[in-house]
């Protein structure tokens, strides 16, 4: 059960709702053995399900993570990285927490940089995605027209992120950065904002 249970909620971390039969389709498993899962998993409240109307027939059911699911996958040492930010803030002021966030955007960007030179756009972005997946966002890249789509299904420092909203603008200023001249760099979906995870367009300068 545990196994099974661990794969679902990965997958609805990393696709979003799906119903019971699509679980099943990409879990190899039958609708009944995906549904009975998500109803225990439900029980548990890691997660819940919407009913949406179709065309024909009974509503489908849609299943998704809970708060309490979402909970699940880890904030990389939340509760210290609130209590630090909170005294930065306390004894240096807010300029204080921006130069904080800014020293490690700095780093980041050095480091980031250093693994990207010399590579040529395509594989600059499918590197940074591993850089990313390495640290802990789930991250991947879906090729679009005219470039790619940055895909993190999970943020690993959200309570830092929704305490001091700079994390996010520094983070979004280092993809620049490491994309460079070859290309614009644009937060299309946003955690902070209700969407389920952070994506960004990277399009390719013609």
């Amino acid at each position: 059960m545990q196994a099974s249970a661990d794969k679902l909620l990965y997958l609805l971390k990393t696709r979003g709702a799906l119903t019971a039969q699509q679980c099943g389709e990409i879990l190899e498993m039958t609708s009944m053995g995906a549904r009975k899962h998500l109803q225990q998993l439900a029980a548990q409240a890691l997660v819940s399900y919407e009913d949406i109307a179709s065309k024909k027939g009974r509503p489908n059911r849609f299943w998704q993570l809970s708060d309490k699911g979402h909970a699940r996958f880890p904030d990389r040492h939340a509760d210290l990285t609130l209590q630090l930010i909170d005294s930065v803030k306390a004894v240096f002021g807010d300029d204080g927490l921006d130069q904080l966030i800014a020293k490690r955007e700095t780093e980041l960007t050095a480091a980031y940089l250093a693994a990207l030179s010399d590579l040529p756009l395509a594989q600059r972005v499918q590197k940074l995605a591993a850089l990313r997946e390495k640290e802990g966002y789930m991250a991947s890249v879906q090729q679009i027209e005219n470039g790619w789509l940055l895909i993190e299904d999970h943020c690993p420092i959200c309570a830092a992120a929704q305490q001091c909203q700079g994390f996010c603008r520094a983070e979004l200023r280092l993809f620049q950065t490491c994309i460079g001249e070859h290309g614009t760099v644009e937060r299309t979906e946003y955690l902070l904002e209700g969407a389920r995870r952070c994506a960004y367009q990277i399009t390719m300068k013609m």
